[in-house]
Parts: structure tokens; sequence; C-alpha cells
């Protein structure tokens, strides 16, 4: 395990004050009053090493910049039943906090379709998902338990995984190094839940690919892991695909749909599709009836990132091959704009 020291902290401190004023006013943004401990997010990511984590500050800031991830919120998917089908497809939600205040994020993986939209409507919708958590979601959490709070746990459903999800790789792989190259250790924890064999299959030769400090992240817990999830939260605070076994992340199930964070009738989505219109309207930004998605460049994965990537997709065709359902990634594709 690396240790951060005083003197690592000072020695980036020193060098973020040489940021021009493009990058330090997304700094700003980035670490919304926090800068120690954003500096200790990015120092954790690169092992301590100061020089590798400056780089991939700059490189972060660069890219907020040179895509203007600041204004990001202040840029609604429109029209709303865009945005609705976009929940439909993409199942992603606030849920709850955990008892030491932590946020509680649910994802629907294996009944996520992301065959509504363009990927780049996706990928906008994550990337405010990221910004509105960081922005507003952290820091009142910060204020109700008067600690600072500066990370979420994320509850994996993986009710549903098929082969077919061979069809999103791309996608996924975009998602995962935004994440891992611009917010990185945001969640403090992943609970895989709902688990089928596709992915106790995949998992097995993954995780001697991931580095230790990710693979202690990962929990896979048996069934709907209501129980050990119970442990560290409230039962209101429960994703609804773990309050009884079985229940699965589907969205025809008979979970009323208030308490489905992934339906844009949750308030989560409610409260955050109405920030994204409100900032718009402070922009003096008037929505068109509907608009093209915001583009954002991809950051080129690493190569332990290419090398996961490539180790999924060849174990989901061996399952495939199993079960004589022949899949080839050059034959995917994902519809652009």
């Amino acid at each position: 395990m690396v240790v951060i020291t005083e003197e690592i902290i000072k020695q980036f401190e020193t060098l973020t004050e040489k940021f021009d004023e493009p990058l330090k006013k997304t700094f700003q943004n980035l670490h919304n009053g926090y800068q120690r401990e954003a500096l200790m997010r990015f120092l954790n990511g690169r092992d301590g090493n100061v020089d590798n984590a400056h780089k991939m500050l700059v490189d972060c800031l660069n890219w907020r910049v040179q895509n203007e991830i600041d204004n990001i919120l202040a840029k609604p998917i429109n029209p709303s039943e865009l945005y609705r089908a976009i929940r439909d497809s993409q199942l992603s939600g606030l849920c709850g906090y955990t008892k030491e205040g932590l946020p509680v994020i649910a994802v629907g993986v294996g009944r996520s379709t992301y065959d509504k939209a363009s990927m780049h409507y996706y990928i906008q919708s994550h990337i405010q998902m990221n910004e509105y958590r960081d922005r507003v979601i952290l820091p009142s959490a910060t204020e109700k338990f008067g600690r600072y709070i500066g990370t979420c746990i994320k509850v994996l459903d993986m009710t549903g995984l098929k082969i077919s999800a061979l069809n999103q790789l791309k996608l996924l792989s975009a998602i995962s190094t935004i994440d891992d190259l611009n917010y990185p250790e945001k969640t403090d924890t992943y609970y895989i839940v709902n688990a089928p064999y596709i992915f106790s299959a995949c998992w097995k030769v993954v995780r001697p690919l991931l580095q230790e400090r990710t693979r202690k992240k990962v929990q896979v817990l048996s069934g709907s892991g209501r129980e050990e999830l119970l442990n560290i939260m409230d039962y209101e605070s429960l994703p609804h695909f773990c309050r009884r076994e079985g229940s699965g992340s589907s969205r025809h199930s008979r979970v009323e749909t208030v308490g489905d964070c992934f339906s844009f009738d949750h308030p989560f989505h409610q409260q955050l599709y109405n920030y994204v219109k409100e900032q718009a309207a402070r922009a003096g930004r008037v929505p068109p009836i509907r608009h093209g998605s915001f583009h954002v460049e991809f950051p080129e994965p690493d190569s332990t990132d290419v090398k996961i990537a490539q180790t999924i997709e060849s174990e989901f065709q061996r399952l495939g091959n199993k079960n004589r359902v022949p899949h080839s990634l050059s034959e995917l594709k994902i519809n652009g704009d």
C-alpha cells in the first residue's frame, strides 16, 4: 500500500501553482474547495508518483477545457422523451446513502441496452451524472453528515447479463476510460450482485489483470447481496433490485416506479434533469426542441484497460462458441449521430 506523505502532497501542490488560467479555473471546479483531497485522489491513482499524478491531472484538466466539461450541466438532453429513453436503457441512479454518508449509486449492468440513442448521448448523460455527483450530491452529503465525503459506493446488478453485451463493449470501454482518467478514486467500493455464470467466468480471467488497489474495491456478493448491504446501509437505501431475492433490475418488475432509481420519474433523476434545465436558463441558453448530442473526445485507454477489454471479448466469444452463439467484435457497430 502506497503511503502519501506530507512532502509528496506539497510537491504536487507546488506544481499546480504553475497552471495557466484556464487550467486553474477548471481545477477549481474539479476540487470544489477540497484541493488537497483532489490531489490525494490523483496521487493514489498513480501510486504516489508525483510526476505521473501531475501528468494525469494536467491531461484531465486539458480534457475538461477542450470539451467544456465545466458547462456540461447547462446542456440539457432534449426533448424529455429522449432523456426518458436514455434512462430506460442506461440504468443508473442514486438510491440513498450508507450509514457513513456515502452516496449509493445503483447500476443495472445486465439490463442496460444502450439502444435508444447515439453513443454520444450516453456519454453526455454519464458525465452529467458524474459532475452532478461531484458538484451537488457530495457537497450536500458533506454538509449533512458534518465531515468531508468525496466518494460513493456502487452496487452493480448483473441480472440479465448476456453474451450480446459485446455490442456495448466500445461504449462501456469509453465510459470506463473517461472515469479512470478524469474521475479517479471516486468510488470507494463496487458491490456485484445477482451475478450469473457468464459474469463469474469473465471475472475469473479479468481479476488477475486488475491492480491490487482495484481488486480490493470489488466485492462479489451472494445473490442480491441484501444481508451484506444492510450492514452498511438502511433498508430505505437498498437498491430496488436488492430488496427481495431474485428481483433483479428489470424495468418490468412490480416494484413501484418511484422506488426504482433508474426511472426518469425517480426523485434523483427529476432533480438532476431540472437542475440542468435551471443551469441552462441561468446561462441564457434557450434549449431547442431537439439538438445534437454533446460530443466529448474519448481519452486513449492505457495498455492495461486495452488488455482487460480484449480479455472480456475473448471470454465472451469462448462462452458464445461453447453455446453456439458466434460473435465477432469486428461485426459489432454502435450507432453514431
